[in-house]
């Protein structure tokens, strides 16, 4: 069986580890716990808004500027996030959306057809994502994409014959959801950690590295099974959300004393920095892998060669693409700046959004080539057949219902970097795009 596949990867990959940071904020453990916030029990927030050539992309797929203003029926896309919460707060997932339906609409629409967006606000709480649900549906929409939303009403989507797309799957119950998501969250990230620990490394023994906290927690388990399912014992070692260097030292220590071949760190943003310098100041030579947020150019920046022997899962190649260019087109007008100021690789989650919406409307081009009509459902179903699709940007393939115990989920692979050196990180040869399901438990 082939484990790992290798092939180019652009754009669509450099987003796909938001599901680590959601769950740092406190995304939901196991079965579906609350988040480590207080929920808000406010009333959602809804609005509705109007919105108003490169060339062919060398995937093979339609570019986003080969078609103009559409002429067809209006198409009414509902939307739902999660904003205005502490700690689950991701306005830009919206913004970044909404951002991309005005570019669509000047070039193609989706299929032809022109999208008004209604986006409804939950705010972390069961009860707001299912009266978003109900106000959607009471719209009539046609389609509901979800930004991050925690506790999707899916009985009520179901009922209503209305298709559901997401972003991002956060808790358990979103692998098997009747929906599709676009990127596989935690469950892919850590099964391609075990993927190169097994086929990489050829490591027998890892220790996990990590803050005890719900959201980070929920990943650990997750990580673990995948380890176990492939007989790769584990040591874990879990610290608090924020520590000293000296505590960042006092972990590193501890999670290398069982001499394992691999260490997994799970820690996020200044914890990234913490890490990387305690393991450089001990002098562990053990290698590490962790996610894409621990290759932020401003960690790199500030650690320098102490991330030397460190692994990034997520971070694509850096090449310029006409996908790139439109993207830059679609965030410049979001984010008030000049295209050439727009850093593609430094959007965080608001990404999602721009994913998201761009990938359907290059999909919902190809069924206008094949003489397909687009609707909310149709687009739903087309995805879920054998097109050879992809993730806008890259070659990630969308493979949507591979795997019956995962039906909701899209995409399973990601690529694998490293630091090199001099400041840069590059993908690892034969690890440019690690294919995840054999390695999901």
């Amino acid at each position: 069986m082939k484990i790992i596949e290798t092939g180019r990867i652009r754009l669509g990959a450099a987003v796909l580890l938001a599901g680590l940071a959601v769950a740092a904020c406190g995304g939901g453990g196991d079965g579906g716990t609350s988040p480590t916030q207080p929920a808000s029990t406010e009333a959602p927030v809804t609005t509705e808004t109007p919105v108003a050539s490169e060339a062919p992309s060398e995937t093979g797929a339609p570019a986003v500027e080969e078609a103009g203003p559409p002429t067809g029926e209006e198409m009414l896309v509902g939307m739902v996030n999660t904003e205005g919460t502490p700690g689950l707060d991701f306005p830009d997932i919206r913004r970044f959306a909404a951002g991309a339906f005005d570019y669509v609409n000047e070039h193609g629409g989706f299929g032809n057809r022109p999208v008004r967006l209604v986006t409804c606000i939950a705010k972390g709480s069961p009860e707001t994502s299912q009266s978003c649900a109900q106000e959607l549906v009471g719209k009539g929409v046609e389609l509901v994409l979800l930004g991050l939303d925690l506790f999707p009403d899916y009985k009520t989507y179901e009922a209503a014959g209305i298709p559901v797309i997401g972003a991002l799957p956060i808790l358990p119950i979103d692998y098997t959801a009747n929906a599709l998501f676009m990127t596989g969250g935690n469950a892919t990230v850590t099964a391609v950690m075990a993927a190169v620990a097994k086929e990489y490394i050829g490591a027998s023994k890892v220790g996990i590295l990590s803050a005890d906290n719900a959201g980070a927690n929920s990943t650990v388990s997750s990580l673990e099974a995948a380890l176990a399912a492939v007989g790769i014992e584990f040591e874990t070692v879990k610290g608090g959300d924020n520590e000293t260097d000296a505590g960042y030292q006092g972990l590193m220590r501890e999670v290398a004393r069982g001499n394992p071949d691999l260490i997994v760190s799970l820690y996020s943003d200044a914890g990234c920095i913490g890490t990387m310098r305690g393991r450089a100041a001990l002098g562990i030579t053990i290698p590490v892998i962790t996610t894409n947020i621990c290759a932020d150019d401003d960690v790199i920046a500030q650690v320098g060669d102490d991330a030397d022997g460190w692994m990034f899962v997520g971070v694509p190649a850096d090449v310029e693409s006409p996908e790139r260019a439109a993207l830059r087109r679609v965030i410049a007008p979001v984010l008030g700046v000049a295209e050439d100021e727009v850093d593609t690789t430094g959007l965080g989650l608001g990404s999602l959004g721009s994913l998201l919406v761009l990938s359907l409307r290059m999909h919902a081009a190809q069924m206008v080539e094949e003489g397909l009509e687009v609707t909310g459902p149709s687009l739903y179903e087309y995805l879920q057949g054998d097109h050879g699709l992809v993730l806008f940007g890259g070659e990630t393939p969308l493979e949507c219902g591979a795997l019956e115990k995962y039906p909701a989920v899209c995409t399973f692979g990601l690529p694998v970097a490293e630091y090199k050196g001099d400041g840069l990180v590059a993908p690892v040869e034969g690890l440019e795009l690690v294919d995840a399901k054999a390695y999901l438990p």
